[in-house]
């Protein structure tokens, strides 16, 4: 059954980062050729591109550690309609909730889940809340939080606010019958936060404490192909012109990240516009962080265009990795090394502002980023934005 995903961006295209051996190549094109050569374009495009990959880890924490992505947090106009959709078109099951019926009076938050995928999605219920009323009205509905799972959280807020970060909220503990969670939150770039959360002992409810079962159940879901998706790849934030290294440095300095890949604006352009890319990851390089930036051009890059309708930097792109991407039977981006290989097709926006879109992403013994694909999805947006007619002299 295929994936339902909205209409791909991109022609299948092969891309090498350095020239493969002939026994890579022809192992590639061979499975290639038997995988799904049948379902997709034949058309082979062959690049070669220069990008960087670092090896030293930086500083590592005395005590403690970013664990993984715990969940990604969406502040739409209505919540349910949201998770309906995302159930609907990507496989997600709904998990929990939280509104009035259990005792939260301010917002309500519908909570979906697809293996180890959590996105939460949170309106507000009365009129009077202008915090998420001015943030709707500024970015639309779009990502407000990246919650990771950490271990030692107070050794790690305090080195964070020692080192320059905004902790929005203290560390506190929240608790119900099923256990305890500790949570605390950091502001990062744009209006954008990280939630840090950490498991104060075994937690045995279905998401956080104060959620309970959803109200009610989609007789249509259970009829539905799965997703097939498993866990957040990596995350991608937009931030305007000269802004991406010192975000990049904020996370080095302040949560310890460290640099892991990065391209610039020589490789990735079109005749009109570029861009550049510094990845940033935890010390296990288990939360990925990719910062983009426009470059100057002919033309309105497509990441300032990301950055005039979401009212600032913001979250481009959430990448869900999967086993079996050839399901999707979708024009698939291809690129590899001598190592391994990755396959990646991508959403349009979620939503009518050109905001967030989303990527499926399958890797072979290639835990890096493909420069080829990273070229392709940036022509294939552009082309886009000059259908919206925004394409202009800058």
């Amino acid at each position: 059954m295929p994936l339902p995903l909205s209409v791909p961006r991109v022609l299948l295209q092969h891309r090498f980062k350095s020239k493969p051996s002939a026994n890579i190549l022809l192992f590639i094109l061979f499975s290639l050729k038997k995988n799904f050569f049948s379902q997709a374009s034949k058309t082979i495009d062959f690049h070669f591109h220069l990008q960087t990959s670092y090896a030293d880890k930086g500083e590592k924490h005395e005590r403690g550690r970013f664990v993984r992505f715990h969940h990604v947090t969406f502040w739409v106009g209505n919540a349910k309609q949201a998770a309906m959709f995302y159930c609907d078109k990507m496989g997600f099951e709904p998990l929990a909730y939280k509104g009035l019926e259990t005792g939260s009076r301010e917002v309500v938050s519908h909570v979906i889940k697809q293996d180890k995928i959590l996105f939460v999605f949170e309106s507000a219920l009365n009129p009077g809340n202008e915090e998420m009323g001015e943030h709707l009205v500024k970015h639309g509905d779009g990502v407000k939080d990246v919650a990771f799972q950490v271990e030692d959280m107070d050794f790690l807020v305090k080195t964070a606010k020692e080192r320059g970060a905004v902790v929005v909220k203290e560390p506190w503990i929240e608790q119900d019958s099923h256990g305890k969670v500790k949570y605390a939150v950091i502001q990062t770039y744009g209006d954008l936060t990280h939630t840090l959360i950490e498991y104060v002992g075994p937690y045995k409810g279905l998401f956080l404490p104060g959620y309970k079962e959803p109200l009610t159940k989609d007789c249509l879901l259970p009829t539905l192909p799965p997703g097939l998706l498993h866990f957040i790849d990596h995350i991608v934030g937009n931030q305007p012109d000269d802004a991406m290294v010192p975000v990049s440095d904020w996370y080095q300095k302040c949560l310890l990240f460290h640099r892991f890949w990065s391209i610039d604006d020589k490789q990735i352009h079109t005749q009109y516009s570029s861009l550049r890319s510094i990845v940033v990851t935890n010390y296990e390089e288990t939360i990925k962080m990719p910062i983009n930036e426009p470059a100057p051009g002919k033309k309105k890059s497509q990441i300032q265009e990301y950055c005039d309708y979401n009212g600032g930097p913001g979250v481009q792109h959430i990448a869900l990795n999967t086993s079996d991407i050839i399901q999707a039977e979708l024009k698939i981006l291809v690129d590899f090394d001598d190592k391994g290989y990755l396959l990646q097709i991508f959403t349009k926006p979620m939503q009518d502002r050109p905001t967030l879109f989303l990527e499926v992403i399958q890797r072979h013994n290639h835990f890096g980023f493909g420069a080829g694909n990273f070229k392709s999805l940036f022509e294939a947006i552009e082309k886009d934005q000059d259908a919206r007619g925004n394409l202009t002299v800058y």
